[in-house]
């Protein structure tokens, strides 16, 4: 087990594993328990009673967090001709095609969302092995593969996320900034969590929503009861 810092050990001391917490109470909690020198990220965890190894139980989707996620993220797209104007006139940071599949064989990966024309697609499958493991494939379901660019473009910049349950039955995604305050976070978090819960899968028997925690990068977490969560998205 890796040794802790003092600091850290003075913010655990904040948080009662055993105790659990309403959304924003435990936002304020996690809040001032922050002791890095930067501008720490929030996390929230939510745990699913879903079994992902049957695909009916799979949850997978995409939310645009009102309030962004307090970082520049830059968007490169594959694209050729109107549409790759269209991507440099939308804001995307970095727009082609050969010649960006022939950067990234090189080893560049100077951005962190990319979205493709379903045209392209061909051509970014060549570095698929790439961009897969690091999370920076196009993917339709997550709405990165399309033709509407200036939108795909426009909605990352504006922080979209998307999310994958984990094979233990977890969510992980991140809320915005502690610099952001209580209010905007739990903004942040309502527009996840009604996103979390319209995908609820049919097949999906018992407790849907089985534990909530809120972290920052380096803090401990602090647990939320589920049920403040109805008056949360109420």
């Amino acid at each position: 087990m890796p040794k802790r810092g003092k600091k850290y050990l003075e913010a655990v001391k904040k948080a009662n594993a055993e105790t659990k917490h309403g959304f924003d109470e435990a936002v304020r909690m996690a809040l001032d328990a922050s002791y890095a020198k930067f501008d720490e990220t929030i996390d929230v965890a939510v745990r699913l009673g879903v079994d992902p190894r049957h695909a009916d139980q799979m949850v997978r989707g995409t939310v645009v967090l009102p309030n962004g996620l307090g970082k520049d993220v830059r968007v490169l797209v594959f694209a050729k001709g109107e549409k790759e104007k269209e991507a440099l006139d939308a804001g995307a940071d970095f727009a082609g095609n050969d010649d960006l599949v022939e950067k990234i064989q090189g080893g560049w990966f100077g951005f962190d969302k990319a979205v493709a024309t379903p045209d392209m697609m061909g051509t970014v499958g060549k570095i698929g092995r790439l961009l897969g493991p690091r999370g920076l494939m196009p993917n339709a379901k997550t709405g990165t593969v399309t033709f509407d660019i200036a939108r795909a473009v426009s909605e990352l910049k504006a922080g979209k996320i998307d999310f994958k349950v984990e094979k233990a039955g977890i969510v992980h995604v991140p809320m915005g900034k502690v610099s952001f305050g209580v209010e905007k976070i739990v903004q942040n978090a309502t527009a996840f969590l009604e996103t979390i819960i319209r995908l609820k899968p049919a097949s999906s028997k018992g407790t849907y929503l089985k534990g909530i925690a809120v972290s920052t990068t380096m803090g401990p977490g602090f647990k939320i009861d589920t049920a403040s969560i109805k008056d949360l998205i109420k």
